[in-house]
């Protein structure tokens, strides 16, 4: 860690707590400022609220109104979250006070090299499949992962030394607010309309995703999916040396596809059904991983050990269990259409799909080749259930049936389903109809499937 004195004698805002706001303010402390933590929730549902009065953090819980600006900050530090048009953000900027994201301020105190992950769909699996293909063969250091991936970016720079490695998943939210965070390489896997209720236009939520090149050199890398006119044109911004990645294009450098096999450079690195983990997506993901571990002087075999075991990350087309011939799929991370077609493109056997949540004013005309091509039956809950099963007719499926909530789903959909067939949970939509989080759906879909199996989650 970095003993910075750019922080020093200044006072500073955090602006929301959970992990990332608590770790920042409890850094800034030691870094010498005068911080203050506000949350809009009350103190009763912020635990961590007690340990940072304890440590002489002034908070402040509740409410979260401009008349805290009295206070004259520094400098505020936002939690991702918060949308720029919240009337304390919206004060600050007029302003003119600086507001960064806890991802600029572990950029600006780790001793260890940045790589940076970006996109639409498939951060976390990139991330975690670079992280431990860095890992391989290692002599001293270690990589690790943080940021959107659900590890506090500040409390991992705390322990890197500049023999580690920080792999940051950095979501557009982030990038928002960063300044000087500079990747010596950047992956970009895909751009599609994701999160415009936050960023209004599409063209407001590219220019934040392409925020984790700005201040690369041609010193750096930027590793980017070649398989869109859209983000090969995008590769144009960066100053960096751009290194593409392709599954379906045609490309004669970078890392690729072709005819089953995956290459760096021309040069043979292993065949695509040897990814243990299953789907299209994966492939690309994989391909954005080799590209890197490559750029950073990883072998072959550092590269397979790790992607012929890895079977997923927790809630993103991760295997459960199988049960009287049946497999089940929990993809609750799937909380736009891109994602659920992607999923369903990976599966050769019949689907039984579980999907449904929060109306967010879209239609799924888009999901019809793959609903036609894929799916068996379906099983609806949520806000979108009507809207689904238009589309899953159009599509020709023939069961199709709505029902209150996930705990419902999971049975009814074993009913659907018969020997060799795939139960995927893969929503298309987020989750905040009936749930907190993904994570809250994903857990509760395999408590469900335990339940109805007799059977445990099989877990790495």
């Amino acid at each position: 860690m970095k003993m910075i004195d750019d922080y020093k004698n200044k006072k500073i805002l955090v602006l929301g707590a959970g992990k990332s706001g608590t770790h920042a303010a409890e850094l800034l402390q030691e870094l010498g400022a005068t911080v203050v933590l506000n949350d809009s929730k009350p103190a009763s549902e912020l635990p961590e609220v007690k340990e940072l009065t304890d440590h002489g953090i002034k908070t402040i819980t509740g409410n979260q109104t401009p008349d805290i600006l009295n206070e004259h900050f520094d400098l505020m530090i936002k939690n991702p979250g918060i949308p720029y048009d919240n009337q304390v953000v919206a004060a600050a900027v007029q302003q003119g006070m600086p507001i960064i994201t806890e991802v600029e301020l572990a950029s600006q105190i780790t001793d260890a090299e940045i790589i940076g992950v970006t996109g639409s769909n498939g951060k976390t699996t990139t991330v975690t499949m670079i992280t431990n293909i860095l890992n391989q063969e290692r002599p001293k250091g270690r990589a690790y992962a943080a940021g959107n991936i659900g590890i506090s970016a500040t409390h991992t720079a705390l322990k890197t030394t500049a023999d580690d490695t920080m792999v940051m998943e950095l979501s557009s939210f982030m990038l928002l607010g960063i300044k000087t965070l500079h990747p010596h390489v950047a992956v970009l896997t895909n751009i599609f309309s994701n999160h415009l209720d936050y960023h209004k236009t599409r063209k407001n939520y590219v220019n934040a995703k392409m925020r984790i090149t700005m201040n690369q050199t041609a010193d750096d890398y930027f590793v980017v999916n070649f398989d869109s006119d859209e983000w090969r044109q995008l590769s144009k911004r960066s100053r960096a040396k751009v290194v593409p990645f392709a599954r379906k294009t045609e490309i004669s450098h970078g890392a690729y596809e072709k005819n089953g096999k995956l290459y760096y450079n021309d040069e043979f690195i292993m065949n695509a059904d040897d990814i243990k983990v299953p789907g299209k997506q994966n492939v690309e993901n994989a391909l954005a991983a080799i590209a890197v571990a490559k750029i950073l002087g990883k072998s072959n075999l550092a590269i397979t050990n790790v992607l012929e075991t890895f079977s997923g990350v927790r809630h993103r087309v991760q295997y459960v269990l199988e049960s009287e011939g049946r497999r089940f799929y929990n993809d609750s991370k799937a909380t736009d259409i891109e994602a659920t077609e992607m999923a369903l493109d990976g599966f050769d056997r019949p689907v039984v799909l579980l999907a449904g949540g929060l109306d967010r004013g879209y239609t799924f005309e888009k999901l019809i080749p793959q609903f036609k091509k894929h799916v068996k039956a379906a099983v609806l809950f949520g806000q979108t259930a009507d809207l689904l099963a238009d589309a899953l007719k159009d599509a020709g499926v023939q069961k199709i049936t709505k029902v209150d909530n996930l705990d419902q789903a999971v049975p009814t959909a074993y009913q659907y389903s018969d020997t060799g067939d795939i139960v995927l949970l893969s929503p298309a939509n987020a989750s905040w109809d009936q749930f907190k989080t993904f994570e809250q759906r994903g857990d509760e879909f395999i408590k469900d499937v335990e339940k109805l199996t007799h059977k445990q989650e099989e877990r790495q």
